[in-house]
Parts: structure tokens; sequence; C-alpha cells
């Protein structure tokens, strides 16, 4: 048997490979966890047949994830979701259970082990739907907003069914007795936390932040969370349900996202954890030989919840390709299912080989959720014969638009950048058709009159009726790297000789972005770094003509479509007229002796020479527009604004009294 360090060491390494490898592969780690567990479990190489130490430290794992679970808890966003939340995803929940319950009881399972499964299946990965919801720019669709939605509220049923499903082991004649007496504790403990401590919390916070401390913050941050937790345990609740009141007392502070920060690598390692100690228990011979056990299951899984939430979605109003979206978005299993299950497994409520039976099929899922949302507009399509017309009225409004456009822009996004770049291409008589996802975004920019319709940039149908054959720029706005990297790759397919312009975050991506064919590429970072220095250039007296002659320099040397411009000999006397007729700040110190030391700005009449006071500094205190009547005092700092020439009078009068 080797000891506790070479076991360490071992899970590490194989932690490291494998999740290593299904990140590469673009998987979730979850199951790269799982199958670490599995390969040292007791059922395989038996590195680690003794795990009660391992699965309790295992489970403070699930208590940080619960506790950032309350710290993305929000009564407003809760409130704006209400239908969907506590419609959609209540429906969901609600009928997965009842299902499943029904059907355990048919394949002769008690009522608690089939509420206990039903609960276990009806969840769905937030951690791998919401990171594709991102990477597809689908979180303000319908069909995106439909599904956080359902993820929010299975994120607040499981602390309901944390406490539920260890009562679920008691006897029939004491089970009514143990929940209304769990339910009781929840109650008053969550009454007792919520109307106490949130000032408490706040105040104690702000003395612990007062100290500038990270070290002190942070182990803050882990008394507040293990002792909710240890202080529901003692109650004989569960130590997520703690974590869950610290997350929620702690969102309501201005602290919050400092907290969530320094929380995320704890909760990451020992979440790692606990998913190996789940591992550590999949036997994958018995699975191979119930493989048709597994395969059914994951059947009756996936169509099962697809069925459930499309209708659902349907019954709430939503259009037949919207349910059926949202049904293949949610049919999966998630990490949550995880949790609930190994809870499942020490309540015993389930025999050991259909607890096997299911892990696998969440596995599989998990593995399959993926695939099944990138195929999911040809399964819509196919399924819903209704959504054919749909793209087509679609296709024929972006085709409308652009019918009689010629040589015109095409805008990738309409967020703020496209919406800032319609307005400059429109004054100069550029006509442009925007591309964008969020609908409630084109409905009303729509109706005030802007060419922007609802489009994927990255189909090719969609950019064909744009009219990117007769365009002459396509702009790609989007913030995020692989969804722009999409769009020009789809561009160049359409029309390999349009030119691109993309935006950036930074100059991380710039050389991918180039050699997948953008004819530029324009970092936010580097504008705004120029931005800022001609602002402060200008506030510190340098001449805006000089300041605008830097900003080309640099620019010609980062972006090269602005390289090479031919200056003819006229350039020099316009930039000299500039020089002297240009409006800049100028300051003036008021040293001993000065003629305005002792009297009033009003006194000055500095307005005759035409020059503003743009601000005055005293002492280090900087006075912005500062009053008429306010006394100058020696060594006070004036920022007058006007013309050169302007700017020499109004000096010498502040000196000289002339």
């Amino acid at each position: 048997m080797i000891n506790t360090l070479e076991l360490v060491l071992a899970l590490l390494a194989g932690a490291v490979l494998v999740v290593g490898i299904f990140r590469s592969l673009n998987l979730p780690p979850v199951l790269g966890y799982l199958m670490v567990g599995a390969a040292v479990g007791p059922h395989a190489m038996n590195l680690m047949p003794d795990t009660g130490g391992a699965r309790y430290l295992a489970e403070f794992g699930v208590v940080f994830l619960m506790f950032t679970i309350g710290l993305e808890f929000s009564l407003p966003r809760l409130y704006s979701m209400k239908r969907i939340v506590f419609g959609l995803g209540a429906m969901q929940v609600l009928a997965s259970i009842v299902l499943v319950m029904l059907v355990g009881r048919l394949a002769g399972l008690g009522w608690g082990a089939s509420f206990a499964l039903g609960g276990t299946l009806a969840m769905s990965s937030t951690a791998i739907l919401s990171k594709l919801l991102s990477d597809r720019l689908e979180l303000d669709s319908k069909h995106g907003r439909e599904t956080i939605g359902v993820l929010l509220f299975q994120d607040l049923a499981v602390v309901p069914l944390l406490i539920l499903i260890p009562a679920l082991s008691q006897p029939t004649d004491a089970l009514l007795g143990t929940l209304a007496l769990a339910t009781a504790k929840a109650a008053v403990l969550l009454g007792v936390v919520l109307f106490f401590g949130q000032g408490l919390m706040r105040r104690w916070f702000y003395l612990v932040a007062r100290q500038k401390s990270a070290e002190l913050f942070m182990l803050n941050v882990l008394f507040i969370t293990l002792g909710l937790a240890w202080l529901t345990e003692i109650v004989g609740l569960s130590m997520a349900l703690g974590a869950f009141l610290a997350g929620m007392l702690i969102s309501e502070t201005e602290y919050r996202y400092h907290v969530e920060e320094d929380i995320k690598p704890f909760r990451d390692v020992l979440l790692g954890l606990f998913f190996v100690t789940v591992g550590m228990f999949l036997d994958v011979g018995r699975i191979i030989l119930s493989l048709p056990a597994v395969l059914a299951m994951l059947a009756a899984l996936l169509v099962g919840k697809f069925v459930i939430v499309g209708a659902a979605s349907r019954m709430l109003g939503s259009p037949q390709g919207t349910a059926a979206r949202t049904g293949l978005w949610l049919c999966a299993g998630g990490e949550f299912g995880f949790v609930l299950l190994s809870q499942v497994g020490e309540a015993k409520l389930l025999p050991a080989a259909l607890s096997q039976v299911v892990v696998a099929a969440l596995v599989l899922s998990m593995l399959l959720a993926p695939l099944i949302v990138q195929a999911s507009e040809k399964i819509v399509l196919r399924l819903v014969p209704s959504e054919w017309m749909s793209r087509s009225l679609q296709l024929t409004s972006i085709a409308t638009q652009s019918m009689f456009v010629d040589k015109h822009a095409i805008l990738c996004g309409f967020g703020r950048n496209g919406q800032y770049l319609g307005r400059l291409l429109e004054q100069e008589g550029i006509t442009y058709i925007a591309l964008d996802l969020d609908p409630e975004r084109v409905r009303d920019a729509a109706a005030a009159g802007e060419t922007v319709v609802f489009g994927d940039a990255a189909k090719r149908e969609t950019l064909m009726a744009a009219g990117i054959s007769r365009a002459s720029v396509v702009v790609i706005t989007y913030a995020d790297t692989e969804a722009a990297l999409r769009a020009m790759s789809m561009v160049r397919s359409c029309r390999p000789d349009v030119p691109v312009v993309v935006r950036t975050a930074d100059e991380v991506d710039l050389d991918r972005l180039r050699e997948a064919g953008a004819a530029e590429v324009v970092p936010e970072a580097v504008e705004s770094s120029l931005m800022l220095a001609s602002h402060a250039l200008a506030l510190v007296g340098v001449p805006l003509p000089r300041i605008l002659k830097r900003i080309r320099e640099i620019r010609a040397e980062r972006y090269h479509l602005l390289r090479g411009v031919y200056r003819g000999g006229e350039h020099l006397h316009e930039e000299a007229l500039e020089e002297r007729q240009q409006i800049r700040l100028h300051s003036v110190t008021l040293n001993a002796g000065a003629n305005a030391i002792g009297k009033s700005l009003a006194d000055l009449r500095l307005q005759e020479h035409g020059v503003e006071i743009s601000a005055l500094r005293r002492q280090r205190v900087r006075l912005i527009d500062p009053e008429p009547g306010m006394r100058l005092a020696q060594d006070d700092v004036l920022v007058l604004l006007g013309t050169p020439s302007q700017l020499s009078g109004a000096e010498t009068r502040l000196l000289k009294g002339v």
C-alpha cells in the first residue's frame, strides 16, 4: 500500500494530465476528475480504499460551490426573470421529479428513492451551458434566456433537495416528522441569519477591510463560510446550506466580487477533489456489463428532459422553435446531479447497481451536451417545420434591407461599438447593415430607424442575404475573439476579397486575427491608452496639433493601413496655422508679487481676453470651474483655456496687471 504523500502525488499527477487533456479538447474538466477517481478507486487500481477522510475533505468543495451560488443570488435578478425562473424552471424540476417518481414506482423503487433520483436527473450543467451560451453569443437569445432562467432555478432547488434527501432515509412513519423538523430548522435559521445577519455582515466586513490586509480578508471569508457551514451541521442540516446562507449575506455587501475572486481557487480545487471521490465509486466493469441499462437510462434522460422542457416552454407561450432549442440545451445532466447523488449514496436510498448506471448516464450526457448544442439548429429545423418559414422570413427581412444598397458596410454586432460606428458611417453618407442576435436591441434600434436586423454573422445564408457580394467592408465588433474568428471564417468563405476590420480587447489575439484574414485589428486597450494620453497631454499644456501628430505616428506604427500618407507642401503651412489658432490649456502659477494675488476672479475680467478658467489648483486641491467670487492666493495655479494670443494677454494681466 502506498503512503499518503505518494497517493496525493498520484492524484495530482493524474488530475493535471487528464484535466489538461479534457480542457484542450473543450470538454468539461468534471469528467476528467471522474476518470481520475475511477482509476485510483477500489474498483480499479485500488490506491485509495479508505476514503472517509478524503470524502469529508471533498465535501468542502460542495460547501464552496454552494457559497458561490449564494454569492450570485440576486433578488432583483430573480424578480426580473420571475416568469422564466419560477415558471419554466419550477415546471421543469417538478415535472422531472414527478415523472421519475412514477416510473420508479412502476419499477419497484420506493417513493423516497424515486424522489431522490428525480431530483438528481432534473439537474443540468450550469458550467457547461453558460460557457456555451457565452461562446456562441446566445445569452440574449430567447432560448438563451430560458436556459439561464431554468439553470438559476435548478441552482436554488439544490438547497431544499440537500435538506430533503437525507431525511428520506428515515422510516415511513417518522418521515413526515423528520421533514417537518428539518424544514422548521431551515426556516428558523434562514430567518435569523437573514434578519440579523445582513447589517452585521456589512459592518464586520467593513472593519476587516479597513485593515487593508489581503491575508486577513481571506481568513475572514473562510471563517464566515466554514463557520455557518458548521452551524447548520450541528443543528442537523447540511453544511452546504450554511455555505449558501453565507454567500447570500455577502452578496448584499459591496465586497461580493472581491470575495468571489478570492474564494474561486479553493472552490475549484476542492470541488475537483469531490468529483474524484465520486469517480472512485465508478465500477467500470459493472458499467460495461450493464451497458444496455446505461444506454437506456441515457436515452430516457435526454428524451424525457427534452420533452418536459419543450412542453413547459410551449405552455408559457414560447414559439415551437424556441421551445425545442431550450429543450435540447437542457436535456443533459449536470454537476449538481453528482452532488445530490453523493447524498443519495450516504442515505443508502438507491441500490449500488442502479447508482452505477445513473452515474454513467450522467457522465455520458455531459459528454454529449456540447455535441447536442452544436447540432441543435439542424435538429430544430428537422423537428419544427415552421422554423423553415421563420428562417425564410428572417432572411427575407435581411435581404429586403440590403436589396437596393451597394458598396455598403456590414456590421457584425450592434452593441455600443457597432452603434457608434453606425452613426459615424451615417454622417459620412455610407450605408450600413447591422446584424445582431439580441432581439430586444434589434427591435428597439429598428423602431428608431436604424438599419439593424436579427441575424447570425457566422452563417452563410445570413451574410448572403445581407449582400456581402456587394459590400465594401465588413466590421466585426464582437468582444469575444472566438466568435469573431467564426464570423470572419464565414466572411472569408463567402467573399475572400472583402476587407474585414475586427475589434479585440487587447493585443493578445492580434496575430491570430490577422492570420485569419483581418485587414486590420483594432485593440481597445491601445485606443483607450491613446485617448488617455491625448487628454493628459492636453491638460498639461501640450499643443493639440502636436498631440494629434504624435497620435497619428503611433497609429501609423500599429495599423499598416494608416501608413504611407503623402503630405504636400501646404501641410506645413496648415499645421503652423493650426498651431497659432488652436485652443489649448495653459497653466499660470501666481508667484510672490503677482498682480492677481488677493483679487477675485471676477475682478480680473479675464473673459475680456476670450479666456475661460478651466480649473484652479490650490495646495494640491484641484477645483473645477471655480466660483467668480473666489479670491486668489500666492502659489495658486490657474488653468486657462484659449488660443495662444488670448492666453498671452490673460497671463500678462494675472502677473503684471496690464
